[in-house]
């Protein structure tokens, strides 16, 4: 566990007097609050939009009390000189216990691996741990960072509380009748069901463990493809925590306290707060009240005129004695019903690379690799059923196998996606594979991938015969060769032909054989290519009027090499035949 708890400071460290000095600033402060996104209004509220992380009661906490106490009004300094300052002055409140910062921390990290995009700042969790429950009762965790004694709220039995009945038969919260919520960050037992974590790796899911509930919140509250840097989000993602505007405001101050500087205090010795939330009674109909404060009565249903008949209907126009016909009522519109929000469970958290490895390939030829993704919900555990789309970009000419630039295919029970392999085109480069999957956030996943020219360990002549030419005369035998890679006919292998002075091709050589460009003038290097059969026929090649023995190396891609010998003499001249003269 220590690398998981990390480092502990000794606990005890603040005397009484100082706790009393930080209660007693903290009562008298006034802190105002945070600015709320537009549309935020006074009062309790339900969530914009019907937008919720939770469970069918629309909070995470069941809308359990909460402590009220606002921030002081001098903020802290930045990390690493807060520490040094009085109590009175704010620092003792800017102090979170070395446990519960460490979960803040590693929840932020872990989110942000999986759901980048939700971009949750470590210091929210840390604002709704210190409404909740004060920073688990000022750090009161063990070693493994779960609460000493449970953090338990009051029975949600619709007595000025919501009404929720027992779902977990008092496993988590003790209570077989109602729920209660739970734990450091207060959930209730419906909601753990769905969003428990286990973040500390001993294999259980605990409210009551602050690691486990710290990352549990950070996943509640990046649900519905919130991005907590925008501030509409971030307060919808609070109001689905806890639905009160109240409550939005206290954690959006200490947000912002936090998010100005804090600094870490030994495990127990943080500052607690004093003033919880008062709970209103459950609201029951009353008559809309009239200016004034009076109370509209009932309408009593207008008496008949005398003679018991109803008065004649008005002419529509003085003199022509018609009635204006009824108006036929516009039926209303029906409502359409608002669509249901995905659990987390289905809703897309994360995309990750599933151990692709380096997409590298010749020209023409297939990849090794293949790209695989691993999709996750937003539980962080494997999402399957979900397509996944694979976009190939770039101008070397590969395509999946089966001839498309874009495939889709479904992710499967481990929530993985491979695309099919990729066939490698003829140009060399870069290019890029993209996957994609999601709708109202899409993830998407890039890979690197590159066509490398196609190669042949060896190269080797086809053909004995020595080749020789008379100054200023073609040789009269043509070279070739035959690439391959491997023991196999490498075709499409790009050759190099260079007339040289040295076996390893140090020194160029401006005189003796060469090869003719388009234009007729001599050239001593060349860039070929062999067939499909691997094979490389040189083009004719000449001697000019310098004797002497000549190379010619020729090298290919992948580091094959082959060093032929040219020869250039004259003739050689043969004696005429002697006759003999007759004797006379």
């Amino acid at each position: 566990m220590a690398a998981h708890i990390r480092r502990r400071l000794r606990k005890g460290a603040t005397t009484t007097a100082v706790a009393a000095a930080a209660v007693a600033a903290l009562a008298a402060s006034q802190a105002p609050a945070a600015p709320l996104a537009e549309g935020a209004t006074g009062g309790d509220q339900q969530t914009t939009g019907g937008e919720t992380g939770g469970p069918e009661d629309g909070a995470a906490t069941g809308n359990s009390p909460y402590y009220t106490d606002l921030p002081p009004l001098v903020t802290p300094n930045r990390p690493g000189s807060s520490s040094n300052l009085p109590a009175a002055t704010g620092s003792a409140e800017a102090g979170i216990p070395a446990s519960v910062l460490a979960a803040y921390k590693q929840a932020e990290q872990t989110v942000g691996t999986t759901d980048p995009a939700c971009r949750l700042p470590w210091q929210l969790l840390a604002a709704i741990g210190k409404v909740e429950s004060g920073q688990a009762r000022g750090g009161q965790v063990d070693a493994d960072g779960t609460t000493l004694t449970p953090i338990l709220g009051p029975a949600l039995n619709g007595q000025g509380f919501a009404l929720i009945k027992d779902t977990d038969g008092g496993a988590y919260d003790g209570d077989a009748v109602h729920d209660r919520a739970v734990g450091p960050m207060q959930f209730i037992p419906s909601t753990w069901a769905t969003w428990g974590q286990d973040a500390n790796g001993d294999g259980r899911k605990d409210p009551n463990n602050i690691y486990d509930a710290a990352l549990a919140a950070g996943r509640y509250l990046c649900a519905g493809g919130r991005n907590l840097a925008v501030a509409a989000d971030l307060d919808r993602a609070v109001l689905s925590y806890n639905q009160s505007t109240e409550y939005l405001r206290t954690v959006r101050s200490w947000f912002a306290y936090y998010q100005r500087g804090t600094h870490e205090v030994p495990d127990g010795s943080g500052v607690l707060p004093t003033a919880p939330s008062t709970p209103s009674p459950s609201p029951t109909p009353t008559p809309s009240p009239t200016p004034g404060g009076t109370t509209s009565p009932t309408p009593s249903p207008s008496p008949s005129k005398p003679g018991g008949t109803k008065p004649s209907p008005s002419p529509s126009k003085p003199g022509d004695g018609t009635t204006s016909p009824t108006p036929t009522p516009t039926p209303p519109r029906p409502t359409p019903p608002p669509k249901p929000t995905p659990s987390p469970a289905d809703t897309l958290g994360s995309l990750e690379n599933a151990g692709t490895g380096p997409l590298t390939a010749t020209a023409g030829g297939t990849f090794e690799e293949r790209v695989s993704v691993r999709a996750r919900n937003a539980l962080g555990a494997p999402m399957a059923q979900l397509p996944v789309t694979f976009t190939i970009t770039g101008t070397t000419g590969t395509l999946f196998d089966g001839g498309k630039k874009k495939v889709t295919v479904i992710s499967k029970a481990d929530g993985t996606a491979t695309a099919p392999a990729l066939k490698a085109g003829e140009k060399t480069g870069e290019f890029t594979v993209t996957a994609t999957a999601g709708t109202t956030r899409p993830r998407t996943l890039t890979y690197e991938a590159s066509v490398t020219a196609r190669q042949a360990d060896k190269i080797v002549r086809v053909g004995e015969k020595t080749l020789v030419a008379a100054p200023g005369e073609k040789f009269a035998d043509a070279v070739t060769v035959k690439a391959t890679h491997k023991g196999v006919a490498a075709p499409g292998v790009a050759v190099t032909a260079t007339m040289v002075k040295d076996s390893l091709g140090l020194i160029g050589n401006d005189k003796g054989p060469y090869f003719k460009d388009a234009a007729g003038k001599p050239l001593r290097t060349l860039d070929l290519t062999t067939d499909a059969d691997g094979l490389l026929q040189l083009p004719e090649i000449f001697a000019d009027e310098n004797p002497g023995t000549y190379k010619l190396r020729l090298t290919t891609e992948g580091g094959g090499s082959v060093v032929i010998e040219l020869t250039v003499q004259a003739p050689e001249e043969t004696a005429p035949e002697e006759t003999e003269t007759p004797e006379a």
